[in-house]
C-alpha cells in the first residue's frame, strides 16, 4: 500500500521531472529491490501458506527437526512454541521450501498413530509378544479406546539374533504425544517384566550361564538364583 501511494503521488512532487530526481529515484528503487528481496519472498510465501492452510493457530506441527505448537502467523514469519517452551521464529519462505507434518489434523481426522519398536529374541513366541505389547498400549492414557482404533503390532524385520516388533496405537490428543510415548514405554517395560520376558536391544548380548537375568528383582521368583557356569571336563584314561 505504501509503494502504491508513493507511485500515485510521485508525479506531483516538486522537481520530479528533473534528471537528478529521476536518477536518485532509480537508485533508491534498485536499493529497495535488492534489500527487500527476502522480505518479498517471505510475504509471497505467507500468502501461499494462508491460502493453502497447511496448519492453523494451535496446531501441533513438525517442520524439519522442530516440533511444537503454532502460536502466531504473520505475512513474513510463523512462530512455533516447542514442547520445551522454546519460541522459534521461522521465515515463511523456509516453511514453504521444506515439508511439514500436521499432527493435529491427523489426530482429529483418521486418528494419529504413535509407534515404537522393541527387539525380542526368537525364544519368545511372537503371539506372546503381540499380547504384551497390545496390553501395554491399551493401559496407556491418551490412547484411543474406540473399537475401530485398537492397538496393533507389526513385525518389521527378522534379524540375526532378534525380531523387531512395532506397536502402533491411535490417539486423538496430538498435544500430549511426548507424555503418551513416555507412559507407553513405561507400560511396555512393566508388562514384559511381569511376564518374565526380557527386552534385549540390538547391542545386548545374553550369556545365560553364570549371568543374572535382566528382569528386575521384584518380578523374579523368591527362590531365584543366578545360574552357574557349566564346565564339562573329559577325563582321559
Amino acid at each position: 500500500m505504501y509503494a502504491f501511494m508513493f507511485i500515485v503521488i510521485f508525479p506531483y512532487l516538486p522537481g520530479s521531472d528533473s534528471p537528478v530526481f529521476r536518477g536518485v529515484s532509480v537508485f533508491l528503487g534498485i536499493l529497495f529491490s535488492l534489500g527487500s528481496s527476502s522480505a518479498i519472498s517471505n510475504a509471497v510465501a505467507g500468502l501461499v501458506i494462508t491460502y493453502m492452510r497447511p496448519f492453523t493457530i494451535g496446531d501441533r506441527i513438525r517442520v524439519g527437526d522442530i516440533t511444537g505448537d503454532v502460536i502466531e502467523k504473520t505475512l513474513l514469519v510463523t512462530r512455533i512454541r516447542t514442547i520445551k517452551n522454546e519460541e522459534v521464529t521461522l521465515p515463511n519462505s523456509s516453511l514453504l521450501s521444506v515439508h511439514s507434518i500436521n499432527f493435529s489434523s491427523s489426530a482429529s481426522g483418521a486418528g494419529l498413530i504413535l509407534h515404537t519398536t522393541v527387539t525380542i529374541g526368537y525364544d519368545v513366541p511372537w503371539k506372546k509378544v503381540h499380547e504384551l505389547l497390545t496390553k501395554a498400549a491399551s493401559a496407556t492414557s491418551g490412547v484411543s479406546r474406540r473399537d475401530d482404533r485398537k492397538p496393533f503390532v507389526l513385525q518389521t524385520s527378522l534379524d540375526d539374533f532378534y525380531v523387531s516388533y512395532q506397536i502402533n496405537a491411535f490417539t486423538e490428543e496430538a498435544h500430549k504425544m511426548a507424555g503418551i510415548y513416555s507412559e507407553l514405554h513405561q507400560n511396555i517395560q512393566d508388562k514384559f517384566n511381569e511376564a518374565g520376558v526380557e527386552i534385549l536391544s540390538p547391542h545386548y548380548r545374553a550369556a545365560r550361564d553364570g549371568n543374572m537375568t535382566t528382569i528386575p528383582t521384584e518380578n523374579l521368583p523368591s527362590d531365584y538364583k543366578a545360574p552357574q557356569f557349566q564346565i564339562r571336563l573329559d577325563k582321559k584314561e
